[in-house]
């Protein structure tokens, strides 16, 4: 089952642990808020199966809990 995920931007502080810790997964607007590069942000495109520990590794270090994940079946 894929994992996909997207940034709540309201809650991000633009600390950049995701992006280092994902950078396949996650870039930074122009306001320096993360989002997923995989879909805009959406959440609809599934992560690569090579990077769910990135992802993993991003959910659990994001100070804000910013960094969101689901399975879709």
């Amino acid at each position: 089952m894929p994992y996909y995920t997207w940034i709540e931007k309201e809650t991000c502080i633009a600390c950049g642990v995701c992006g280092a810790t994902a950078p396949d997964l996650f870039d930074y607007d122009d306001e320096g808020v993360a989002y997923s590069k995989l879909d805009n942000n959406k959440g609809e495109t599934a992560v690569p199966s090579d990077s769910e520990e990135d992802l993993l590794d991003a959910h659990e270090s994001c100070p804000t809990e910013s960094v969101k994940i689901y399975h879709k079946e």
